[in-house]
């Protein structure tokens, strides 16, 4: 089941549901299907750099550089 964030346009409520294909998403809050779904971000932030680094690792053995730093490249060409 995905996650999908919503706006709810009777009580404006912020929220996210998992929500499978035949379900009908209701607020929370105050009940209402009058939902708006929204953009989920994607988190960037990398909370274990070692888990970061490993993925780097592997994407460069794949010939992938793009998601190294400049600093990082600098550091691999020396």
């Amino acid at each position: 089941m995905p996650l999908y964030a919503y706006t709810c346009q009777d009580c404006n409520a912020d929220f996210e549901l998992l929500v499978r294909a035949s379900d009908v998403p209701a607020c929370p809050s105050c009940g209402s299907e009058k939902l708006q779904q929204q953009v989920a971000k994607i988190c960037v932030d990398i909370k274990y750099p070692a888990i970061a680094k490993s993925w780097r690792r592997a994407a460069a053995a794949g010939g992938d550089v793009s998601n190294f730093s400049k600093q990082e490249l600098q550091m691999k060409k020396s």
